[in-house]
């Protein structure tokens, strides 16, 4: 599904305050510190509360490996300068059909400063430039406002309101579903002066330790 490209860890996508990389060995207890949390951990689909000793190295196994193989692009949400530290997860997995469907998770303290959607605008940019896919999906829990703000600020569009299965929390629930396709996504580049998509390999810089996809920076939005 995803390039060769992606299936190296030393790719990374960078945005005007963030990078988004692989996750890593390293990244478990900033992991372990927001996923752990009930209030964030009820928002989404996948992670279990309690949350189990050793779940946060688990996942990042899992997301490596999917990584690797290309059948997914699971990345962490670092904030530039300091230390770097991992503040959210966002992901881009095969959905029905040849559909992907993004899934993200933010640390309660930088909430509200719009960096997730910096990360999804620049994960959707990424996909639609280096894969053949037509259409991203996602969706939020119908309670869940600041994620569905999120979607539609990165231009998502509303589909409908349904019952998902959500396995971490026990069964179906009600979510707003939304979708960004290729056609919509590329006149809203073409409306903000980005006229041709990303090349796949001519925006990507090398040294020695590292390869990374440069996303035009997105004027800082509010989640």
């Amino acid at each position: 599904m995803f390039p060769d490209l992606t299936a190296d860890d030393i790719f990374r996508i960078e945005t005007k305050r963030l990078w988004l990389r692989w996750p890593r060995a390293s990244d478990a207890p900033a992991i372990t510190s927001f996923a752990s949390l009930a209030q964030i951990a009820q928002m989404t689909a996948s992670i279990p509360h309690p949350y189990p000793s050793g779940e946060a190295e688990r996942f990042i196994m899992r997301a490596r490996t999917g990584n690797a193989s290309g059948t997914a692009l699971v990345l962490a949400i670092t904030q530039k300068g300091g230390a770097r530290q991992t503040i959210g997860l966002l992901s881009a997995t095969l959905a029905t059909g040849s559909d992907i469907e993004f899934g993200y998770v933010l640390a309660q303290p930088v909430c509200g400063k719009g960096f997730a959607s910096e990360a999804v605008k620049a994960l959707a940019d990424t996909v639609f430039s280096l894969t053949r896919v037509n259409r991203i999906l996602a969706n939020s829990r119908v309670d869940n406002i600041a994620s569905r703000r999120v979607l539609e600020k990165t231009g998502f569009a509303f589909v409908d309101i349904g019952l998902d299965f959500l396995p971490a929390r026990g069964g179906l629930h009600p979510c707003d579903r939304f979708q960004l396709d290729r056609e919509t996504w590329a006149a809203s580049r073409r409306a903000g002066g980005e006229s041709r998509p990303l090349p796949p390999m001519a925006q990507q810089a090398h040294d020695a330790n590292e390869a990374k996809v440069l996303v035009p920076a997105a004027p800082q939005i509010e989640e």
